[in-house]
């Protein structure tokens, strides 16, 4: 059955569409949240750069927890390929320093009712 009543929908411009995206998909917000996220990624690797690091670097003979390395050189070759598991390391710590601080933001957003838990 058609409802008489149902107004057929208003045609917008571009510029009205455009602005109606933005509204809905919060995309302003997430813009925002990216900029924000990008300054304090900076921030956590300088941190990890020139604190931990070199925190790190005086219990180690290299001095420096990014060079830490093992080199294995192929013997038919002579070609010697390098693993720098110290850079891996400092890029772990680096990740796991943020996801805490966005874990830590989360908890506090949500006992405020600022985020919604989806998960329930």
């Amino acid at each position: 059955m058609i409802c008489v009543s149902d107004k057929p929908e208003e045609k917008k411009g571009f510029v009205a569409e455009f602005a109606h995206f933005l509204k809905t998909f919060g995309i302003i917000g997430l813009a925002i949240a990216f900029v924000i996220g990008a300054a304090a990624s900076k921030l956590v690797t300088a941190l990890v750069s020139d604190i931990i690091n070199p925190i790190v670097g005086l219990a180690l003979p290299s001095g420096d927890l990014k060079t830490l390395q093992y080199s294995v050189t192929n013997q038919f070759t002579g070609v010697t390929s390098d693993f720098k598991y110290g850079d891996l390391i400092a890029n772990i710590i680096d990740f796991l320093i943020i996801a805490a601080i966005v874990f830590m933001l989360y908890k506090q957003l949500s006992k405020f009712k600022l985020v919604e838990d989806k998960t329930k």
